[in-house]
């Protein structure tokens, strides 16, 4: 007797969903985090090189890591709109 497995299709959809939000919060993540890093590192160099100009380089590293902070802020929107949003 042969057995047959039946997946069902607002599971299979619901799979998909949680697979792609994962996905879309794991790779939006990367960027960002790689992007703050390199600023971060850059801003303290340049902080070191030259004490005088702390406080704007402070300023302007502080502006750029929330600019850079939006794109996983996007990717968590979409994830979230591909968790509960959708057709059922």
């Amino acid at each position: 007797m042969e057995t047959q497995a039946f997946i069902d299709a607002a599971a299979l959809v619901n799979a998909a969903r949680a697979l792609g939000a994962g996905l879309c919060m794991g790779l939006g993540a990367i960027g960002p985090a790689i992007g703050e890093g390199n600023a971060v590192g850059k801003a303290l160099e340049a902080m070191a090189r030259q004490p005088e100009m702390a406080g704007t380089l402070r300023t302007n590293m502080i502006l750029g890591c929330a600019i850079t902070e939006t794109t996983g802020i996007y990717s968590l929107v979409v994830a979230l709109l591909l968790m509960f949003m959708g057709i059922n």
